[in-house]
């Protein structure tokens, strides 16, 4: 089987992922294939370059072809991104004008984006569950 992760909840990625979901990936026993990961609100933060559960994530997500992608408004806020949001902006309302948004000071591999980039970035490799932590 093949899973999605969203990390929406407090703490889901310092907690969940770097305590339980990331030691089985690095240990081959996590069961499932992850095929991507979506980080929501201050969950950003351990995509930062230099943090310790970001850095571990890196390299497995590139060893096991993991999607890394944080939601671009949120990734913005927190000073892990710059330019502009394609999608949505600050007022609401939506927006389809080309944006683009780039990481920064994250590691390697991250990607930035928001719902149709995450759908689009899955569609080469669709999951069978999403699971929102």
């Amino acid at each position: 089987m093949k899973v999605a992760y969203v990390f929406a909840m407090p703490r889901s990625a310092s907690y969940k992922l770097g305590q339980m979901i990331l030691p089985q990936l690095e240990a081959g026993t996590h069961g499932v294939d992850v095929v991507g990961m979506f980080f929501f609100d201050d969950n950003v933060f351990v995509l930062r370059q230099g943090d310790p559960i970001g850095e571990r994530l890196a390299r497995v997500a590139r060893e096991q072809n993991i999607l890394l992608m944080m939601c671009d408004m949120c990734a913005l806020e927190r000073h892990l991104a710059e330019g502009e949001p394609r999608w949505c902006d600050a007022s609401g309302q939506g927006r389809t004008e080309p944006g683009e948004v780039r990481p920064v000071n994250t590691v390697e591999g991250v990607q930035v984006g928001c719902f149709p980039d995450l759908y689009a970035a899955l569609a080469q490799n669709p999951p069978d569950q999403v699971i929102t932590l």
